[in-house]
């Protein structure tokens, strides 16, 4: 069942994130409101018409030559605003990065506005087909031709809206607001407890020396691409319905190929391996979504990917926008300070007080050498990109209790200490920067004394 709302998921991000379900979406509303609109004209129209004939009191010519106008106007300028949409997204992923082009398609008030422009045109067109100006058949649905004409202005309204959104969704901080909001939604659906206590190391390496003993039997993977979800649950009564272990050997995000190992069995008890009969395999192979693209529901460390990137394109050659790749640290810093306040589970699943699953999901410390690594490696002289990293450290140090994540925070910091020693920057610059290395130190350990 939970397999089942994965799927469903990944369906629902895959329509949502397409430029066509929603505009989809307002040309049938937009039928159907003009479907609904004729038969009430059908009424109400001697009504009205009786009390507001300036209002109501259109011929079956002029009806018709406004519809005409006002659909023809429409389908103009949802093409004109289409081509502006293709134009913002073509800029903005040239400027930053190619992983930002999702989030431009599954904009819902971009997706809202061409869906507006073309329910006006269909509106139009399914009333203009009902009128009819023969005298034994004369019909003009007064009330439908109106509601087009109010429908009229307010695409005016969305189009004026649209225009002053694309352009500000041009601007950097404006699309790392919206990646910051994708991570941190992903984070607290992944994570959703509070930190506890550190793992205990003894079991952790009981647990790691148990399975370096097991005969492992892999299990390949039927489809080619991203791993976007995992039925662990699924997993876990499939390990105790037919007695297996069973190991993840790629998490969320990873790219699989068809024919090669998803994920390898065993079993506990026996120390053989474990049979890999054709319906098991296909079971197995449901639990796993797997797509051409990534996603962040599943998959927190692609929020932090998206970031990294803004970064390195701001810091490359060709731009040189070091206020841009400060932004992004800003934004990765916040990020790691709300991971650092969730606990990350461990890989190892038990059932009936027995390991069945080892899942594969993401750790601290990968997590936060994913947002530090590759800054740190292109911004190598930067005295600015390297005093933001070194902020980031102090900050995440002063919202966390473990000492484990205390440590990589330690660990992180060397590799900045080593990079701005090895660095070219200027002997003043580099004075500086170790003495803000230095600074930094001291607080992250003063933190872990408090």
């Amino acid at each position: 069942m939970k397999n089942l709302l994965n799927r469903l998921i990944s369906l629902w991000h895959r329509l949502s994130g397409s430029l066509w379900f929603v505009p989809a979406c307002f040309i049938f509303a937009a039928a159907g409101l003009a479907v609904g609109m004729v038969e009430i004209s059908t009424f109400v129209d001697q009504e009205v018409l009786s009390h507001y004939p300036r209002l109501f009191g259109a011929s079956a010519d002029s009806s018709r030559s406004m519809l005409s106008t006002i659909a023809a106007s429409m389908i103009t300028v949802a093409g004109v605003t289409f081509s502006i949409l293709v134009v913002a997204v073509s800029q903005a992923t040239s400027q930053y990065t190619p992983r930002i082009l999702r989030n431009f398609m599954r904009d819902r008030r971009s997706q809202f506005s061409l869906g507006v422009l073309v329910g006006v045109f269909v509106y139009c067109l399914v009333v203009i087909r009902t009128i009819r100006g023969e005298e034994d058949l004369l019909f003009v649905p007064s009330l439908a031709v109106l509601g087009a004409f109010l429908l009229a202005l307010i695409a005016v309204g969305f189009l004026m809206y649209f225009i002053h959104h694309i352009a500000s969704t041009l601007d950097a901080g404006h699309i790392l607001d919206g990646v910051y909001d994708d991570a941190l939604r992903a984070i607290d659906r992944l994570f959703p407890d509070a930190v506890g206590d550190d793992p205990d190391p003894a079991v952790e390496e009981l647990m790691s020396e148990q399975v370096e003993r097991l005969l492992w039997q892999p299990l390949q993977s039927e489809k080619t691409g991203y791993i976007q979800s995992v039925d662990e649950s699924g997993l876990l009564d499939i390990a105790k319905e037919h007695d297996l272990i069973l190991r993840v050997d790629h998490g969320v995000g990873r790219f699989v190929i068809e024919g090669t190992p998803l994920l390898s069995m065993s079993r506990l008890r026996t120390m053989h391996e474990a049979p890999t009969d054709e319906p098991t395999a296909e079971t197995i192979n449901d639990l796993f979504v797997i797509d051409n693209y990534r996603t962040v529901y599943q998959d927190a460390s692609f929020g932090i990917r998206q970031m990294v990137d803004l970064a390195l394109k701001a810091l490359s050659p060709g731009i040189n926008d070091v206020t841009t790749a400060v932004t992004c640290i800003d934004y990765l810093t916040a990020v790691m300070v709300r991971l650092t306040s969730r606990d990350i589970p461990s890989p190892y699943r038990q059932a009936d007080g027995r390991l069945r699953v080892i899942a594969r999901g993401p750790s601290f410390d990968l997590l936060l050498s994913e947002s530090l690594d590759e800054i740190r490696r292109v911004a190598q002289s930067n005295v600015r990109i390297l005093a933001g990293l070194l902020t980031l450290l102090e900050r995440v140090a002063q919202v966390t209790t473990s000492a484990s994540r205390r440590k990589c925070l330690l660990a992180q910091l060397e590799l900045i200490h080593a990079t701005a020693r090895q660095g070219s920057a200027l002997r003043q610059d580099k004075r500086d920067l170790l003495e803000l290395c230095g600074q930094a130190r001291k607080r992250i350990t003063q933190d872990a004394d408090h």
